[in-house]
This record gives structure tokens, sequence and C-alpha cells, in this order.
């Protein structure tokens, strides 16, 4: 079973994460990024909404199960490769050249609630799911590049405050802190209220397109640096106490 598909509701196309929790690995990353690829070549598209399919999740962010099993069989590489495929990712969403929608079903932790701020505009049920960054009790220090663009979403010192006591944030919550466009009654309104949303983002590719290069291009400088070369030890994903 694939962990993600994507459809076309007439010109706009839904990506729908379908493996549970939606933990974020490699092959999450690398999935990801050629159904980015795959639906920008289509130029019948006007927008992009991802979602996820689960009755409790998002995305619970990254599967640190994953990268602590290949880490203690010493395989660094593929950790390295699956930091940067999620650097790339960000990226290819920050410089999408149509308006990408996050409908946030459920609980968005880590690098799931991290996913949705790379996204333009972000809409989540007021009935289920948290927004949270645990990072701060699970010994993660956000990558560079990461509060570069969360930033965009958040603004700093409700960022900072979120970062510092990773708490759990609602939907009706974050409205008022204008980080989502609209806080959803159910999953039946969240994904009628972000089509219809993304219907009315009918703009043209190059300016669309120029415009979030312009915007974003000290974000995108950040995030270039922030490359993970083999050279940097992999254990400084981690901060011991």
């Amino acid at each position: 079973m694939p962990i993600m598909t994507w459809i076309k509701d007439e010109t706009v196309a839904i990506i729908t994460m379908s493996n549970g929790e939606n933990r974020q690995n490699l092959e999450f990353a690398q999935t990801l990024k050629a159904m980015l690829d795959e639906i920008i070549a289509d130029k019948s598209i006007t927008a992009l909404i991802i979602t996820s399919n689960d009755e409790k999740n998002f995305s619970q962010g990254v599967d640190v199960n994953w990268i602590m099993e290949k880490m203690q069989k010493n395989e660094h590489q593929p950790v390295r490769d699956f930091i940067n495929g999620m650097d790339n990712v960000f990226k290819t969403l920050l410089l999408y050249p149509v308006p990408v929608i996050a409908a946030i079903n459920g609980h968005a932790f880590g690098n799931g609630s991290i996913l949705s701020c790379a996204c333009d505009f972000r809409f989540m049920r007021s009935d289920r799911g948290f927004f949270c960054f645990p990072e701060v009790n699970i010994g993660i220090p956000f990558r560079w590049g990461m509060n570069a663009f969360m930033k965009k979403a958040i603004p700093l010192h409700i960022l900072s405050q979120m970062e510092f006591t990773g708490n759990r944030y609602t939907a009706p919550e974050l409205e008022k802190l204008n980080i989502i466009v609209k806080a959803c009654a159910s999953q039946e309104d969240l994904m009628v209220q972000a089509i219809a949303y993304a219907r009315t983002l009918q703009k043209k590719r190059g300016i669309f397109g120029k415009i979030k290069e312009r915007l974003y291009s000290d974000i995108v400088k950040v995030l270039d640096a922030d490359f993970m070369q083999p050279s940097v030890p992999i254990d400084t994903l981690m901060v011991a106490d």
C-alpha cells in the first residue's frame, strides 16, 4: 500500500498521506518530493492541498525509531539523505509556483507541524488534533533552515513560546493567532473549506513563483547553507541532558 497518493479535484491537486501516523523517514521524503514534481508537471493544476486519511493524525513528525535503528547500525548516510531530502521538500514547497494548503486533519507534531509551516496556508479541524513542537521535551534541536521558514508561518514571539514550552495548541487557538486560516468543525468541513479556498487562488504560475522566489530568498539561502554534509557528526541530531 502506498504511503501517500494524489488525485485531481478539477484543477486542485490533493496529496493524501496514508501511512497511519505518517512518520517521516527517507521513504517519506523521497515519495513526497517525487509526487510534488509529478503534480507541478501538470500545467492544469492551480493549487495543492496536503492532508491525511488517518482518523487521528496529520503527521506525527520524524520517524525517530527509524533514525535510532540506523544510528545503532552505524548507517549514517540514509539519515543524512533523509534530513537533506526533507530540506529539499521544504524548499520545493516554499518555491512551489502554485498555492499550497495544509489541511490538518489531526495531530501535527514536530516535523508534521513544520511541514505545514512550509505550506502557504493552513486549515485545521477544531474537533480533533493538536499542533505541537515537542522537540524541547525529546532533545531534538531545530535546524537553522526549519526556524527560518517557520517564522513565515508563526510570529517569532509565538514561535519562541511554542518551541520553549512544547505546549499543544488547538485549531481555535491557532486561528486566533492567525497561524491557520480557519478552524473547521469536522473532517468534511475541513476539506470543503480547504478546496473552496484553493479554488479562489487562480494565479498565474510565473508571477506567483517569482513573488515566492523573491519573498523567501533569505530563507532559501539558510536552507541551502543548512545542507547536512558527510563531515557533520550525525549525533548532532540529538542533544543530551
